[in-house]
């Protein structure tokens, strides 16, 4: 009986918690619709405190470009497009907000292949590719079944043909899977959120000054062993030193 109770408890529990995350994300929207940025931008804040959206993070970003706020704009779409990778809209809106940065930035051109293979991990995201994974491991089961259970040998042949290629597939799509569940879980991207910050030669204000990056930068973190200085390295792999409390990671 005990058991009964607190499982009804949990329940209710989790859909209060539903019905609340969808009148606080309306109330967000509609204050976005009604230029109320500074209103939505708390709202969507909030609705995050109570799990991860790539669509939340999408319209975060989207009220904080409507303030001007470019660094934390880029933050939010980046955010989002790490949830939802395969999505036109946010890197549309991310390339906007980038091309208003100071830095204008050129990345060095990567193998073809290797950015044809990015290019299909980031097709889908971490979920969406755990879907996969499993309908192709279902096919598998269902295609050892047929080559197993029939006496025909056109439709054992089809059978067996059908379970190699699914389990391909299926290693394939749990490869990505883990890839983008990799990015997710070991975040070493920042965005530069001080309208400018100098990078250093080492982790001291008394470093010598290397060069000068600006709000809305994206960095790598190389080094995020210190507390108060991070070791970061630029896409033409400059590298320098720069304090935490100009950057915020992805």
């Amino acid at each position: 009986m005990v058991m009964k109770q607190y499982v009804i408890f949990i329940i209710f529990l989790f859909a209060s918690l539903s019905v609340n995350a969808q009148s606080l994300k309306a109330e967000a929207d509609s204050a976005y619709i009604n230029k109320e940025y500074a209103k939505a931008i708390e709202l969507y804040e909030s609705l995050l405190e109570q799990g991860e959206s790539g669509e939340v993070y999408y319209n975060l970003g989207n009220s904080y470009f409507k303030q001007e706020e470019l660094g934390k704009a880029i933050l939010n779409y980046e955010r989002a497009l790490l949830l939802q990778p395969g999505n036109s809209d946010i890197s549309a809106n991310l390339d906007i907000a980038r091309a208003k940065t100071v830095d204008k930035v050129n990345p060095n051109p990567e193998v073809f292949f290797v950015a044809w293979i990015r290019a299909l991990i980031n097709l889908l995201s971490v979920d969406t590719w755990g879907y996969w994974g499993i309908a192709f491991f279902l096919s598998m089961l269902a295609a050892l079944v047929v080559y197993f259970f029939t006496n025909r040998v056109q439709i054992r042949k089809t059978g067996f043909f059908v379970a190699i290629i699914s389990l391909i597939l299926c290693v394939i799509a749990n490869f990505f899977a883990y890839e983008q569940k990799g990015k997710i879980d070991h975040r070493n991207g920042a965005i530069v959120l001080s309208p400018s910050v100098t990078v250093r030669s080492t982790p001291s204000d008394e470093g010598t000054s290397l060069f000068i990056i600006h709000e809305g930068r994206k960095v790598t973190i190389k080094d995020n062993s210190m507390k108060e200085w991070k070791e970061i390295m630029l896409e033409d792999g400059k590298v320098g030193w720069i304090p935490v409390s100009a950057i915020e990671i992805i």
